[in-house]
């Protein structure tokens, strides 16, 4: 898989991918993520690429010829199975869409920022359009960096124990049971006993009782 991540503000994305799952994922050579900033892209000598919106409105938007230029020239060299906008008024990004986009091969994220992105580029380049929350960053740059993850866990190879992220809460529309480790007790605190049992038929359906418990007590609006 790669991922072609277009930023005013790549260095902010740089950390996430230098530690844990998703630096193992590229030393494995599963997963290339590419940083593109797109002020290279940007108009005459200050390398422009934001202006005032039509109709007076407040605030800056990103202009639509550096967008245009910067993944017109990702696209000439391969083909993409998504461009994706990372936008609050996006879909919001639920582990359907994760487990979904995991299959891909190659991936553009284009990171909003100030007011957003001039509605033709829209028209023209983008694939899906995602959110990660209803809510307000100061850019998409976080909730690529999002993304990415939900996504990089998913590809085979990545996770020592792929078998990890088949039980993930959401997998099946259901959150996580409680889960416990050693000692079996702690300051009088004991993991109930069938996890203790042996029996993997029965833990295994205590396991999707509790889940579905914690569901309906947690996130009703899942089970709907």
């Amino acid at each position: 898989m790669r991922i072609d991540i277009i930023s005013v503000l790549p260095e902010l994305m740089e950390s996430p991918f230098k530690a844990s799952i998703l630096k193992r994922a590229a030393e494995k050579g599963i997963v290339e993520v590419h940083f593109h900033q797109l002020r290279n892209y940007g108009l005459g000598k200050h390398r422009q690429i934001d202006d005032e919106p039509y109709g007076g409105s407040a605030g800056m938007v990103m202009m639509i010829e550096p967008l245009d230029l910067c993944i017109s020239d990702l696209k000439s060299q391969r083909d993409y199975d998504e461009i994706i906008y990372l936008t609050p008024d996006g879909e919001t990004l639920n582990q359907k869409i994760a487990n979904t986009l995991s299959l891909k091969n190659n991936l553009i994220f284009l990171c909003g920022h100030y007011k957003g992105i001039d509605q033709r580029l829209r028209d023209l380049h983008i694939t899906k359009e995602i959110s990660i929350g209803d809510y307000v960053l100061t850019g998409g740059e976080l909730a690529a960096c999002v993304l990415a993850d939900t996504i990089i866990r998913l590809v085979p190879g990545v996770l020592n124990d792929e078998q990890s992220a088949l039980t993930d809460s959401f997998q099946d529309n259901l959150l996580s049971p409680p889960i416990y480790t050693r000692p079996s007790e702690y300051k009088g605190l004991k993991v109930p006993e069938i996890l203790l049992s042996g029996n993997s038929r029965k833990i295994e359906d205590w396991l999707h009782e509790q889940a579905i418990k914690i569901t309906e007590e947690k996130r009703p609006d899942i089970l709907r």
